[in-house]
């Protein structure tokens, strides 16, 4: 690494993650997660409660 010029360190980087399926496979897990945000925002805490508790349950 000491031998990488600085102004090429990005592409090294980029290189290096690029060769990683993990990384891809968790950037589209995240993006899937991320896409329920908000999901449960029109639900009353009554109604949220009671999912939640039936969720415990049923697991």
């Amino acid at each position: 690494m000491k031998d990488v010029p600085v102004n090429r360190l990005e592409e090294l980087y980029q290189l290096v993650h690029s060769m990683s399926s993990s990384t891809k496979q968790k950037e589209g897990l995240r993006k899937k997660i991320l896409s329920f945000g908000g999901a449960f925002s029109d639900m009353s805490s009554e109604d949220y409660s009671d999912f939640l508790n039936q969720t415990k349950k049923a697991r």
